[in-house]
């Protein structure tokens, strides 16, 4: 089944299997391997993306459901050399350690922002859940969330890619 998608703001069609995972199509035909597969089963949140700007699962969808869809991977945030701010904030707060799960973390808090420009602590907690950091313990990757909603308000930049 031949699909058209956007990825990462360039225009891509191609030949799929119907059964083929959004997921397996980023990473094996296009490459882009910064979205990861954690779990299989949607639980872990590390194949988070934007899709058409919500945060979605990858692996939980088939490619042939984003035909038509504009999606923005964890390589796709970044203008350039610079760092998109939420990335920046995961950077300044260490809000990582062995880095698994910081592209879902990163993309889920994107969409929150975008969302919620100004998010509470509870806000910030329910926007990343369904993505699970085994490492961290989550205080530094709250932090970076709150460090990047006030660069954002103060650039005055909107968060989507």
């Amino acid at each position: 089944m031949r699909i058209a998608l956007t990825v990462n703001g360039e225009r891509q069609e191609i030949d799929v299997e119907p059964r083929l995972l959004l997921v397996h199509l980023l990473r094996d035909h296009l490459g882009r391997t910064g979205t990861h597969i954690g779990c299989d089963t949607s639980n872990c949140g590390a194949c988070t993306i934007l899709l058409d700007g919500d945060a979605v699962k990858s692996c939980t969808l088939l490619a042939v459901q984003a035909d038509g869809c504009a999606i923005t991977t964890i390589e796709g945030l970044a203008s350039g050399s610079q760092m998109h701010p939420v990335q920046e904030a995961f950077w300044d707060n260490h809000g990582l350690q062995c880095g698994f799960c910081t592209p879902g973390m990163i993309m889920a808090a994107v969409a929150l922002l975008d969302r919620t420009p100004r998010p509470s602590e509870e806000e910030i907690k329910r926007g990343l859940e369904g993505n699970l950091c085994r490492c961290t313990g989550y205080v530094n990757i709250i932090r970076s969330v709150q460090a990047a909603a006030e660069a954002l308000d103060r650039s005055g930049s909107v968060p989507a890619a």
